[in-house]
């Protein structure tokens, strides 16, 4: 009986936890970040140019960046030379930008650009929070 008693009450605070992520979530901006190494001779200005332009025309970007490596220690950067950042209000921003034409013919030119490139998409974590305005 101790046993199925420990049990239950594993798989209860499980779902409890599950319930807290999903309302984090639900909460949460989420990002979508790709580093990037582009193939040589690429014209990077006009990516961004590119890119700049498409985050402007869709809704759902709530903010977008993009930054390159200053340090070129290529022992840690493995020659990516870029980041681009886009925020969005929820998952479904995100998933309707991913999803949205304009987004997939960038995508098409954007990858043809690139020699490696790593993408994630994940809800943000604050963990030191903003300093009052």
């Amino acid at each position: 009986m101790a046993a199925s008693a420990t049990a239950t009450k594993a798989t209860g605070r499980r779902e409890e936890r599950k319930e807290k992520a999903s309302r984090l979530w639900a909460m949460a901006e989420f990002k979508h970040l790709c580093m990037a190494k582009f193939k040589e001779g690429v014209v990077v200005d006009d990516i961004i140019q590119e890119l700049t332009k498409l985050a402007a025309e869709l809704d759902t970007v709530k903010y977008f960046g993009w930054g390159k490596d200053v340090l070129n220690q290529e022992a840690l950067t493995q020659g990516f030379t870029h980041v681009f950042v886009m925020t969005f209000a929820s998952a479904e921003d995100l998933a309707a930008c991913m999803g949205h034409e304009k987004h997939s013919a960038f995508a098409a030119t954007f990858m043809a650009a690139l020699d490696k490139v790593v993408v994630m998409d994940f809800p943000l974590v604050f963990v030191k929070p903003a300093p009052p305005a």
